[in-house]
């Protein structure tokens, strides 16, 4: 389903998508070295309950995960890159950590995430990989607009992603949004311009362009849900839902304030 918003859909878009961004600079500030990921999904809980809205994961149950999701938040480490299953680990200094959010508020859901290294050490090659994901994740952006189409979004991502070396994953990418989480059209990390479905004024969509090191195959964690890179090589992961109006492309997660 391709869901084209109204005009009072959007502005309730507009706060899950603000909710979405504070909640997640938020954790960013308080996941230090020696915070459990545990925590952060107990965190995401509360502040997603004071707000008034819904979790969009606990009892998500697609096809490609084992069972009703059962946490508030995806938080992958390292060589984990999505759908990161919250469990009893301790984040250590250097750790490269993702934190992935969706919520749904007055029917309306938000999603977006943001990868960082965790305490002092700042590996290079890490920062450069989160740094990629971002700039591919603008520049899907700025491709979009009334009368673009999802094929030059993707190609937009996918140049900037493969320009900087890495390999590019197509089995999981970008989507549509709206009453739903996951929403018709599917958005690759890489396509051709000018093809595919064209872009509405009041169409939501979630680009995520994410990256391995050093390979585009993944393997699923004996949790059923995780997903890591084949060759346990660093991962990224840069996040944002975009509403499509007739000026352009317009952020709705983009953060505001971190709460102390």
């Amino acid at each position: 389903m391709i869901e084209i918003l109204s005009p009072a859909k959007l502005a309730q878009a507009k706060d899950t998508g603000a909710l979405v961004a504070d909640i997640l600079q938020t954790l960013k500030s308080r996941s230090t070295v020696g915070t459990s990921l545990l925590d952060i999904d107990r965190w995401t809980e509360t502040m997603i309950v004071e707000a008034g809205a819904q979790s969009c994961y606990v009892d998500y149950e697609p096809s490609f995960g084992r069972g009703p999701f059962g946490h508030y938040i995806c938080t992958a480490v390292n060589d984990a890159v999505l759908h990161g299953l919250p469990y009893d680990y301790t984040l250590a200094d250097g750790d490269l950590l993702t934190l992935d959010l969706a919520v749904s508020r007055d029917g309306v859901a938000a999603d977006s995430a943001i990868s960082f290294i965790v305490g002092d050490s700042k590996p290079p090659e890490s920062v450069a990989m989160i740094n990629a994901t971002e700039r591919a994740l603008y520049a899907g952006i700025a491709a979009a607009g009334p009368g673009a189409r999802i094929g030059d979004i993707s190609h937009a991502i996918g140049s900037v992603l493969s320009e900087a070396g890495y390999p590019i994953n197509t089995e999981f990418g970008g989507h549509g949004i709206g009453s739903t989480m996951h929403q018709d059209p599917h958005v690759s990390n890489t396509g051709r311009p000018g093809r595919g479905y064209r872009l509405r004024p009041g169409l939501l969509l979630a680009l995520e362009p994410w990256v391995m090191a050093d390979t585009a195959e993944l393997v699923t964690d004996a949790d059923g849900w995780t997903l890591r890179s084949a060759t346990g090589c660093r991962t990224a992961h840069s996040e944002h839902t975009i509403a499509i109006t007739n000026d352009g492309a317009e952020i709705l997660t983009l953060p505001k304030q971190v709460q102390p």
